[in-house]
């Protein structure tokens, strides 16, 4: 049995918290509502995880994942993590998104085709919607087709998705222009002001 290590921490957007095993990051959780509700959808995730002091490797990906979160430009991409339990397809469009740099954006069609399979885009689109390493695995940066967000399965949806393309300066053009979007981070706002 593999023995999974939890922590969380604080963002620009508020308490998150990651998970590993030894063969690297297992899962990444966005904010839920407040710390508690952080912390309620990491122990549903990992319930036999515990609460323990992240390795130098763990600790360095909670420091880049706060450093993207303020807007620097940083790459995620050599972080490890454990696809151990992760199908084949959904690993291969992992890999794809984890090459995607900060502030840029692709569409689900581009993974597609990337992948050599033209005609996947719906199932980049659900893999996506089950990445347990957002941010890591930037799936927020994968947009439809039309320009327009598409889906995001963390709380808050595409308010969510939009804040992350927001502090990264990669809003797609449909939707650059959407000031009015509600704000998932109130809290945050706040902090920042």
């Amino acid at each position: 049995m593999t023995t999974i290590g939890l922590t969380f921490f604080d963002t620009s957007i508020g308490p998150m918290a990651i998970a590993w095993s030894n063969a690297g990051i297992v899962g990444v959780q966005l904010p839920e509502h407040g710390e508690g509700g952080t912390r309620a959808r990491v122990l549903r995730r990992w319930p036999d995880g515990r609460d323990d002091t992240p390795p130098p490797t763990v600790s360095h990906a909670i420091d880049l994942i706060i450093r993207l979160l303020r807007g620097e430009r940083v790459d995620l991409s050599p972080v490890a993590v454990d696809t151990t339990h992760v199908p084949s397809f959904d690993r291969r469009v992992y890999e794809v998104a984890r090459a995607i740099q900060p502030g840029s954006t692709v569409t689900y069609g581009d993974i597609a085709r990337r992948l050599g399979d033209p005609g996947s885009a719906r199932a980049v689109g659900r893999a996506l919607g089950r990445n347990p390493f957002p941010i890591v695995v930037p799936c927020h940066r994968v947009v439809a087709a039309d320009g327009k967000l598409g889906g995001f399965s963390a709380a808050g949806g595409a308010a969510t998705k939009w804040r992350l393309l927001e502090i990264e300066g990669a809003l797609p053009d449909a939707t650059r222009h959407a000031c009015d979007q509600p704000s998932l981070f109130p809290d945050a706002e706040k902090r920042a002001s």
